[in-house]
């Protein structure tokens, strides 16, 4: 899964860090690792490269492009064979048999077999491993739940038949279960890399298209072509990545950096037609929502009418087009437009401050005064986003509440927040799959662990549930429009904006994908001399 950091917030928080820390650590500079044929980019670093334990961009980044797994998507959205040549499946649709290509290596040269799928499977099923991910993306496995559980030592859906096929069974058959082998966690690692140490992943055995060649803290990560890769090699020979370098828009404009995203300080001279950077820019629609989370297992938000009132005393079109600059589209429902199963029909709890009074009144609780204190979870390090200023505005204004606000730390932020939460929730999420069961099942059925705000509804659960099963598309996308609507309907959550990308490529730098789904990228790009 990806937990998503809300876009716009992220951007000023990262700016903050980038004035107030960035500096020269003594190793190499960009005038010393660049080229015509390197690709440059700008970034933070990652939190970690294991996959079983990655849950934020700022990790996925590398590691898509430094491991592999039996399937992956391509820039179209496709699933397509990775390590993993073909596969068939049961009559019974439960049985995955995989047939692995010939002479798959790790960057060290040792070659692939399905039982390092096995390995990697259950070692990311194992409670010792501690991925908050192994349970969404392959609990669906026969015998996952109970490995996680610590109750049984083998996962006995997963099964080595010989060094070149992998037989998966699954629980019930599930038309989206093969995507979800396409997330890191069910990547393959190497055992003995794995079990080389706490830090293994300082050093990764992957089999992705790029390995780690140099890694700099705070100054740069570079990444190199693997020459034993399986498919088409990379046309680039290495990716570098200035960590904490300066300002990505100052340093794309002054050649440091090939591509970057443009927030809100940029965007307005940039979609400006005059502007030579407007020919560089593209604009892409993002399978993502940025949204409010209720603790529905905590005063006052496990009373359904409160959770109403505060999603009706929001303005969402005035903060899309006020504080966001109209750079994001209001979200009315769960389901991002460019996802299947999009009902732009849904119906949601639109701006009304005297209904929010009045569904206030109505509650348990009467009044505002009668409310517990509400503090609203969020990340940052002492800077209230613009975003997150107005809502407690809204809420102070539109319904006479006051609002709290507590942060973590950005970098802790995905793996604290079950634990820690508040009343109130800061939250995005972001599509691995292309199925909105990738967002309304993984976030809201009252048994999943990625339900943050542990919202249940039997109602929910029992569509969502029968989603799972049915075979037919049309009909499943109508139960997942019917659930969505009850999920709005209940107040759930605050959809608040469907997040778009805007992203400025330097015109050397071809095949750029663009597609709105984590998927393995610096492969397909090309680097023009210039």
């Amino acid at each position: 899964m990806k937990l998503r950091l809300l876009l716009q917030i992220a951007c000023v928080l990262i700016v903050l860090a980038l004035l107030a820390t960035a500096c020269s650590s003594g190793g190499p500079g960009p005038g010393d690792i660049t080229s015509n044929g390197t690709l440059t980019l700008f970034d933070v670093g990652p939190l970690t490269l294991d996959p079983a334990l990655a849950r934020s961009d700022t990790s996925l980044t590398y590691i898509v492009e430094i491991f592999s797994g039996l399937v992956s998507f391509d820039p179209e959205l496709n699933l397509v064979p990775e390590i993993a040549e073909r596969w068939e499946i049961s009559s019974d649709g439960k049985t995955y048999t995989f047939y692995l290509r010939d002479s798959v290596k790790f960057h060290n040269g040792r070659e692939v077999t399905a039982s390092d799928f096995k390995y990697s499977m259950e070692r990311a099923c194992n409670p010792a491993t501690g991925s908050q991910t192994a349970e969404t993306y392959l609990g669906d496995i026969v015998g996952a739940r109970e490995k996680l559980s610590g109750e049984i030592g083998e996962v006995s859906g997963i099964q080595v038949v010989d060094d070149n096929t992998l037989q998966i069974t699954i629980d019930v058959p599930k038309e989206y279960f093969l995507s979800k082998l396409a997330h890191p966690v069910a990547y393959v690692v190497d055992q003995t890399n794995v079990e080389s140490g706490t830090y293994w992943w300082h050093s990764p055995n992957g089999t992705g298209s790029f390995q780690l060649k140099e890694w700099q803290r705070d100054d740069f990560i570079t990444l190199e072509r693997n020459g034993l890769y399986y498919l088409e090699p990379p046309k680039v020979e290495q990716v570098v990545f200035l960590l904490w370098g300066g300002v990505p828009m100052r340093m794309y404009e002054t050649g440091e950096i090939d591509i970057t995203d443009v927030y809100l300080g940029d965007i307005e001279r940039v979609l400006d037609p005059t502007n030579p950077l407007n020919e560089e820019l593209s604009i892409i629609p993002e399978l993502s929502l940025s949204f409010i989370g209720f603790n529905a297992t905590k005063p006052p938000f496990d009373d359904a009418s409160v959770r109403q009132a505060f999603c009706h005393a929001i303005d969402k079109d005035k903060i899309v087009n006020l504080v966001l600059k109209d750079l994001v589209n209001t979200a009315h429902g769960i389901l991002p437009p460019v996802m299947p199963g999009y009902n732009e029909d849904v119906q949601g709890l639109d701006f009304d401050a005297d209904l929010a009074k009045r569904l206030l009144a109505e509650s348990e609780y009467g009044a505002a005064a009668n409310l517990p204190p509400i503090t609203l979870t969020s990340y940052g390090r002492g800077t209230v986003s613009n975003l997150e200023a107005a809502l407690i505005d809204m809420w102070r204004r539109n319904l006479g509440v006051e609002v709290e606000i507590r942060q973590l730390e950005p970098e802790k932020y995905p793996f604290l927040l079950m634990q820690e939460k508040d009343e109130l929730l800061t939250l995005g999420w972001g599509a691995d799959y292309p199925d909105p069961q990738n967002f309304l099942d993984v976030l809201f059925h009252s048994d999943t662990p990625d339900n943050f705000g542990e919202y249940s509804n039997s109602e929910v659960d029992a569509l969502l549930e029968e989603a799972r099963k049915e075979t037919d598309v049309t009909a499943r996308m109508n139960l997942y429009q019917q659930a969505e609507q009850i999920l709005v309907n209940d107040a759930a959550c605050i959809p608040i904006y469907f997040d778009i990308s805007y992203v400025l490529t330097k015109p050397y730098i071809k095949n750029l994908p663009l597609a709105p789904l984590w998927m393995p990228r610096l492969k397909y790009i090309s680097v023009e001399p210039h």
